[in-house]
């Protein structure tokens, strides 16, 4: 459980990235391109702010 923590905002990178591959290729909605950039920036700050607290 503790190595799913570690990697958990990188994992919700990887969602936001096949957010973002779907509204390019397949579907072009908006409510997509919205929720890859919020999956995007909340990985981020999760990555940052989890390994601070567990490293």
């Amino acid at each position: 459980m503790e190595t799913l923590k570690k990697y958990l905002g990188v994992i919700i990178l990887l969602l936001g990235v096949v957010c973002l591959v779907v509204y390019k290729y397949a579907l072009p909605e908006n409510g997509l391109l919205i929720a890859g950039i919020a999956l995007e920036l909340a990985g981020i700050l999760a990555y940052i702010f989890i390994n601070k607290k567990l490293g």
